[in-house]
Order: structure tokens, then C-alpha cells, then sequence
């Protein structure tokens, strides 16, 4: 998953220099109302709710803001009813892709996800097409130093699976179920958690060093995640650093 990890740091980045925020928060507002609607507004109880609120707050998402999406995802507020829809598809070169998105039209959202497929080079697929190559997966990233020894001795007793380091960060990769629990764990070793949040790992991927070629891909993955509806999208590319920084910038 390095090369989509990569890219998913990229993106934030240029969220942040795009002043971005406000549709950054648009869609972590959803889907704090989506989880408070399927599974209640009491985040003691409801570990979406929880892990939504945790992501929504790291974001810097108001606190009076996430309670009100709280309320309308309860019924307590009016508010506009959203349905998960998800998406399968290829980007160029044969690159697997999962969208996932929230949504109170299915039919104008699938019509814009196929359009903007079709427009940079990628189609749709199937559903089951490519989601067999995924596995969903807990995700903790966490701030340096990194003593690795130690990482992988509090990984373990924090009952995480195993770990990555991407230079002055790490990755930590746990059970969906374990992700809250892992998170607190590091946390009271005195780790510093950056995010921790549910996402899909790709079990194998394709490497893309052709410039031009990474740069469709990269290309189509920015134009899906602008989607307002699209809450995540996640593909199997590695795509080298050098390539990754030349997007960026």
C-alpha cells in the first residue's frame, strides 16, 4: 500500500495549501452523521461514532459542529439523509480502485463517478470486480523518533498486527475491531497518534514508474477524492517518491 499511502499524504498536503478545509470537513460531517444514525449518537457505545469523532476532532472539526451532525444522524435535527454507495473500477495501467462514497442521490453520483473514470483514462467495474484484493484493515499513524525495537515491542503489546516507517512517521497496521484499542494503547506509552482511522490495504500492488503513466493515475485519484460525495478511495499503485514529489509540487 505504499504508493497509495503516499499519495494519501500528498493529498492532505495540498489540502492544506489549497485552504481546503471546508469541503475536508463537509465530508468528515457526513460521515460522523452517517455512523451516529446507524449505530446511535452515544460514542461510548457506538465505535464508528467514536472513531468518526476522534478523525473529525484531528481535523479540527468544532466541537458544536460534530454534536449537530450527531443530532440530525439521531433524527434530533432536520437534516438530509445520506446512503454509503460503493464504487469498484480500473485507473490506467490495470490499477485496481474502491470508491466509497455518501450520498442522497445514488443515481447522479454513480453518473459522475463513471463520468470522471471514463474522462481520465479509467472505467468502471463490476461490483466484486477488484474489491477481492483489499483487505480492510485499521491504520494508526504515529510521530517520531522512531525507535523501532521499541515500536515493535509496544505494536505488539498493544495488539497490533505490524508496522511500517516512512521516515520521521510510522504506520501502524492492526484489526478493524483493534483499531480504538491500539490507538489508547500507544497513547499511554507515550506515543504521539497523528490519525487512526478504518481503510482497505491492498494484498498486492502494481508498481508504476513510467512518469507519464503515474501521473494519470495520480491524476484520476485527485479528481475522485475532489468529489464532494467520495468519502474514500483507496488503489494498489506504488509509485516512486521522486514522482510523488513532483505531483505535489
Amino acid at each position: 500500500m505504499s504508493g497509495h499511502s503516499k499519495w494519501a499524504t500528498t493529498k492532505h498536503r495540498k489540502g492544506a495549501k489549497d485552504s481546503a478545509r471546508a469541503k475536508v470537513f463537509a465530508k468528515l460531517i457526513r460521515q460522523v452523521e452517517v455512523a451516529a444514525r446507524e449505530g446511535g449518537g452515544d460514542a461510548t457505545t457506538n465505535a464508528s461514532l467514536r472513531t468518526m469523532f476522534q478523525k473529525a476532532r484531528e481535523s479540527s472539526v468544532p466541537i458544536d459542529t460534530i454534536e449537530r451532525a450527531i443530532k440530525r444522524g439521531t433524527g434530533e435535527l432536520e437534516g438530509v439523509r445520506y446512503e454509503p454507495v460503493s464504487y469498484e473500477g480500473y485507473a490506467p495501467g490495470g490499477i485496481a480502485v474502491i470508491i466509497e462514497t455518501l450520498t442522497d442521490n445514488r443515481n447522479r453520483t454513480s453518473a459522475e463517478i463513471k463520468h470522471l473514470l471514463a474522462k481520465n483514462g479509467g472505467s468502471i467495474a463490476e461490483p466484486g470486480a477488484v474489491s477481492w484484493q483489499f483487505d480492510r484493515k485499521g491504520i494508526v499513524e504515529i510521530q517520531g523518533p522512531i525507535d523501532e525495537d521499541q515500536l515493535l515491542e509496544w505494536v505488539l503489546e498493544a495488539g497490533g498486527e505490524n508496522f511500517t516507517v516512512n521516515g520521521s512517521t510510522a504506520t501502524v497496521i492492526t484489526e478493524p475491531h483493534d483499531l480504538g484499542l491500539v490507538r489508547d494503547a500507544l497513547a499511554d506509552f507515550g506515543v504521539k497518534v497523528l490519525s487512526a482511522e478504518l481503510t482497505l490495504v491492498a494484498q498486492n500492488v502494481i508498481e508504476v514508474s513510467d512518469e507519464s503513466d503515474a501521473k494519470k493515475v495520480l491524476r484520476l485519484m485527485d479528481a475522485i477524492d475532489d468529489h464532494d460525495d467520495v468519502q474514500n478511495v483507496y488503489a494498489n499503485f506504488d509509485i516512486p517518491d521522486e514522482i510523488m514529489a513532483a505531483f505535489e509540487g
